[in-house]
């Protein structure tokens, strides 16, 4: 029975886009206190701006944002195969693991720390204590956090119902459309419901100014959203010669029924 199983293509299939896509997201969350001028990866200056009558906003991003376009492009094509139900599986699976890796940082930071060698073993390289470098990285706070899993699992949602509802008149055609269309729908609801929930609830920010991040975030998403589209063509090609032209066309006719 295992050896068959593991010998299926398309469970293999399965088995291979999901450990990716929670893996990806994991990643995400992880390096997602980092934040970085997206100015300065093409090197230039930051120029302050002003919008929604908030001024001195630049193009500074989490690097979370540097992996979740991704993570909507394994949520179209896990979608097109093997249907709604199991995007949003998958997507309950990355949300409790996400949530028991928190949980293992914190963990992992109230633990006694070993004060004769660890806490200052990289004062030479200019981190005087390691314990509260940990803390800080792995550390998010609670609100950050609560928005991030929710804006997550929303985004998801809304992914493979936008997904679902254009291929239901597309058809087999205009993957673009399907993919690209519920990309950047589900993308705005992501930046919005995260900033909405860690900073206006959680720490008090303005709505003007929740909005003119979101619109910072969302502008930077969308564009790679469409800059990724062709990605799309090419593993779903790559997908169909695995799979066998007829396989692949089978699975995503029964995918348009799964889940609804």
């Amino acid at each position: 029975m295992v050896h068959k199983i593991l010998s299926d293509k398309p469970t293999k299939l399965f088995v291979a886009l999901a450990s990716f896509f929670v893996a990806n997201a994991l990643i995400a969350e992880c390096i997602g206190g980092k934040l970085l001028s997206l100015e300065k990866v093409f090197g230039m200056e930051p120029q302050p701006f002003t919008l929604l009558g908030e001024s001195g906003l630049t193009y500074t991003l989490s690097c979370g944002v540097l992996l979740w376009p991704l993570e909507f492009i394994m949520t179209d094509i896990v979608n097109e195969y093997f249907g709604q139900k199991a995007v949003r599986r998958i997507s309950y699976i990355a949300v409790v693991l996400i949530s028991y890796a928190f949980f293992c940082f914190y963990a992992a930071i109230n633990t006694p720390s070993d004060t004769s060698f660890w806490v200052t073993s990289q004062k030479d390289s200019g981190i005087p204590d390691m314990q509260a470098a940990f803390s800080g990285i792995f550390g998010q706070g609670m609100w950050i956090i609560v928005g991030s899993l929710m804006a997550f699992l929303i985004s998801q949602l809304v992914d493979v119902w936008v997904f679902h509802k254009i291929k239901q008149y597309t058809g087999e055609k205009k993957v673009w459309l399907r993919a690209t269309g519920s990309t950047v729908v589900s993308q705005f609801v992501d930046s919005f419901v995260v900033l909405f929930i860690a900073f206006q609830i959680g720490r008090g920010w303005s709505f003007p100014r929740v909005m003119a991040l979101c619109l910072i975030s969302y502008s930077y998403k969308f564009a790679v959203a469409l800059l990724l589209t062709p990605i799309i063509y090419l593993v779903e090609r790559i997908i169909d010669n695995y799979l066998g032209h007829d396989t692949a066309r089978e699975m995503k006719a029964a995918a348009m029924t799964k889940g609804e």
